[in-house]
């Protein structure tokens, strides 16, 4: 098993210019397709090069080898979820609990399950490589923009904010992860952010004090 300490996961060298930036992207969905197609144990770069139209030469330039070229799919997927997340967080601030849970759940859900096969082959490629440590990482960015949000929030306070948005991100992921194992049924994933929003404002509200009133505001 491959791990994320940077030996043989780091891509040879950043795509610059438009053309290769294109021919990146096109390795890229080309990883996708075959992973879905064919699953993770019979991907490897030269089916990868033909399905993405190029030479595996071509594909070497910039991911020496499978592992890498996995690693920096993952990437991109992940990378696409967090930053769905961490504007949908920001873009709530200052509002009530509920509008907060609606906005980051209604994202979340939708960054992980709009393209649900996609997603599944990733999450079998990160248990694959062992990128716990950069999983890890994404993690702390979610938790860190749940956390900067609740703070904010107009009608709640909450007297332990980190460990109220750890469990928030909880009760966040863990559905989502029994979806990607296959363990929810298809007709469930409709039902998901509804679900997921009573399941999060629920815990939410539970735990929050009424917020006190800004003396500052209050006329004499």
């Amino acid at each position: 098993m491959q791990t994320d300490d940077g030996q043989g996961l780091k891509a040879r060298k950043q795509p610059r210019q438009a053309r290769s930036q294109a021919t990146v992207e096109a390795i890229f969905d080309a990883t996708i397709q075959v992973l879905r197609a064919e699953g993770l144990q019979r991907l490897t770069t030269i089916r990868v090069a033909e399905r993405a139209g190029v030479s595996v030469g071509s594909l070497y330039q910039y991911f020496p080898q499978k592992q890498a070229l996995l690693f920096a799919v993952l990437q991109r997927h992940l990378e696409r979820v967090v930053s769905v997340t961490e504007e949908a967080a920001a873009s709530a601030h200052n509002g009530t609990l509920q509008r907060m849970v609606k906005a980051v759940v209604t994202a979340f859900v939708q960054a992980k399950t709009e393209n649900l096969d996609e997603s599944r082959a990733l999450y079998a490629v990160a248990a694959e490589l062992d990128s716990r440590r950069y999983v890890r990482e994404v993690g702390e960015r979610n938790r860190v923009a749940l956390e900067a949000m609740l703070r904010t929030a107009c009608d709640a306070h909450f007297d332990d904010v980190a460990m109220t948005s750890f469990m928030f991100r909880g009760a966040l992921v863990g559905p989502l992860r029994l979806v990607l194992e296959g363990e929810s049924p298809q007709l469930m994933i409709p039902k998901l952010c509804g679900q997921l929003e009573s399941l999060c404002l629920g815990y939410l509200q539970r735990e929050a004090r009424p917020k006190s009133p800004d003396i500052h505001q209050i006329p004499i």
